[in-house]
């Protein structure tokens, strides 16, 4: 029992407390996002180019049935002009991306678009300028087509309840994202810097000619806003970075704790120290280029920016590090249940083992995630990785460290990473595929047992059909066919019980229906015999109370009562017969 325990007070271990704590707060205070660059909004240009875009045609959930929000909005743009409609479909289908980009990808562009427009009632549009990201000038001529839009569409009208509807989807992200970036710069021991210092000039009108020029420094709010997206595919989030503002731009229903909007996070707050710590970064300047050029030697595509490379390195790192003790937090609390739960000392080496087992997976998913950021650039992912380790548990502040973390690296040390982390990622990579082949061969499987489960169904509705115009003969050889496609389905053999049942009552002669309620019985008896209680409680239920009539009927009170009560016994289920029971068992005990 020792050694089990052991286990898991080094998973316990492995696994730091750091998650559990907060991040340091006046007394009595509450944890408010805001203090800490988060902002929710309800962007007018957003939304307007999203609706744009879908009477243009782009359908970001194809095959699903519309929203809520998008059947209002499509209803309220019926009476949209046919020309600018076919106009605005027009230059989508020009400009659209080549297969197999995704209705996501489609969109990603016209997100830049809406974003680097100016605020209402314009919409006024940036002007082109080879500063701006190649995917937005693809399709910046699609703004005089939006400020059209807003203009003839009657967009406006309804633009107060749009605007009311994304806020109500902001609420709803509220609670979690708080719970996000509380645990995230728990994890960190930080809190990010809301403000950055600009170096401006200074122009002094009384001395025209003067070439002296002086300068002072103003402090600018970084913001980190999260725009929900009604209009957006499922699971798509658009990250982007507008000098000091960070859009995560979100669809409908996402999970704030997933990785994508975790790491965009991660990335407001570490842009600023590798800005405040650019001094000391550009003092490494040419060992980080010396591993870069490492990576472009082995045929990486990678970025020459040194300053880039660190912050996705500690992003990278830094998210790897905290899903990885989160998960092994969870490991340890599920293994401390099972093993509290074990009898045997078999049941607890099976546990123990399992636990090792999981444990080593999880390790390896953090070096293959490090090893893939690693090859595209972030050539300081596994060095970091291995600096967090040493401060998570200590609780002290990530920035206090990150000047002396940047000092110490060693490029020849960084440089053999690919030899030692290439048999774990095989191993991991491996297990990917496992999980992989695992979930498309039980997605096969339930295919199958969906397209199955129609046909049976459909086969016993035709069964009824049967069984309506009397033909009990017909009814029954088809049952007993179809036992052999659905071998002791218990369905099959209730409608043969009723098949038998109503026979039954159409028999003038007393012998065969005796013969016929026997049979019936024997079949309600199979079908509960068929049956599973955590399934099949509905046909359990209805066999029990059908079996309970019949013998009532041959006066066998005993059985019939047995009959009910075990009718009784299974709950008003669903589907079930527990009030006939109930009503049958009433009807024996009266005198």
């Amino acid at each position: 029992m020792k050694q089990y325990l052991l286990i898991l007070l080094t998973l316990f271990l492995a696994s730091p407390i750091v998650l559990s704590q907060t991040v340091q707060q006046r007394p009595g205070a509450t944890f408010e996002v805001s203090e800490y660059g988060v902002d929710f909004q309800a962007d007018p240009r957003l939304i307007l180019v999203m609706a744009a875009l879908d009477a243009a045609g782009l359908d970001t959930a194809p095959g699903r049935q519309p929203s809520a929000f998008r059947t209002k909005l499509r209803k309220d743009l019926t009476n949209l002009d046919p020309d600018l409609r076919a106009r605005l479909r027009t230059f989508y289908e020009r400009n659209r991306l080549p297969a197999p980009a995704t209705p996501a990808d489609q969109a990603a562009r016209y997100v830049s678009l809406a974003l680097a427009l100016g605020p209402a009632p314009s919409f006024e549009a940036p002007a082109r300028s080879e500063d701006l990201p190649g995917g937005l000038l693809e399709v910046l001529d699609f703004a005089p087509l939006v400020q059209e839009f807003y203009r003839r569409s009657g967009i406006d009208e309804h633009m107060v309840e749009y605007v009311r509807a994304y806020q109500a989807e902001g609420d709803r992200l509220r609670a979690p994202t708080t719970e996000m970036v509380r645990a995230l710069l728990t994890y960190l021991h930080t809190r990010p810097l809301t403000f950055s210092t600009e170096r401006v000039e200074v122009k002094d009108p009384s001395k025209k000619n003067s070439k002296e020029k002086k300068y002072t420094f103003r402090e600018k709010e970084r913001r980190f806003l999260i725009l929900p997206d009604l209009l957006a595919a499922r699971g798509a989030i658009n990250f982007r970075v507008i000098g000091d503002d960070y859009y995560a731009v979100v669809p409908e229903g996402t999970d704030p704790t997933s990785s994508e909007l975790r790491r965009a996070y991660l990335q407001y707050v570490i842009d600023a120290l590798v800005l405040r710590f650019n001094r000391d970064i550009a003092q490494r300047r040419e060992q980080v280029k010396q591993l870069l050029t490492e990576r472009q030697k082995a045929g990486a595509q990678v970025s020459p920016d040194v300053f880039l490379s660190v912050s996705r390195s500690l992003v990278t790192a830094a998210d790897a590090r905290y899903e990885e003790t989160r998960r092994l937090e969870m490991l340890a609390r599920e293994s401390r249940a099972r093993l509290a739960a074990a009898k045997t000392e078999a049941e607890r080496a099976t546990i123990g083992k399992s636990a090792q087992a999981e444990t080593k997976a999880i390790q390896d998913e953090t070096v293959a995630r490090l090893a893939e950021e690693y090859e595209k650039g972030a050539v300081l992912a596994f060095y970091f990785a291995d600096q967090l380790k040493g401060i998570e548990s200590a609780g002290f502040d990530l920035a206090n460290f990150f000047a002396d973390m940047i000092a110490s690296f060693d490029p020849v040390r960084e440089a053999k990473r690919p030899a030692e982390y290439a048999e774990t990622v095989q191993r991991a990579l491996a297990a990917r595929e496992a999980r992989t082949a695992a979930r498309r061969s039980q997605a096969e499987l339930n295919t199958s047992t969906d397209v199955r489960e129609s046909a049976l169904v459909r086969d016993l509705a035709t069964i009824e059909d049967t069984l309506r115009n009397k033909d009990y003969t017909g009814a029954e050889a088809r049952l007993r066919e179809m036992l052999t496609e659905y071998p002791r389905e218990p369905r099959i053999f209730f409608a043969l019980g009723q098949t038998a049942s109503l026979a039954a009552m159409d028999a003038t002669d007393e012998q065969v229906q005796a013969e016929r309620l026997n049979r019936a019985l024997g079949h309600y008896r199979m079908a509960v015999a068929a049956s599973s209680p955590e399934t099949d409680k509905a046909i359990m239920s209805r066999a029990h109370e059908s079996m309970g009539r019949i013998n009532a009927f041959f006066e066998n009170t005993v059985e019939a009562l047995k009959a009910f009560d075990e009718a009784i016994k299974l709950g008003d289920v669903r589907g079930g017969a527990y009030k006939e029971a109930l009503e049958g068992k009433k009807k024996l005990n009266q005198p």
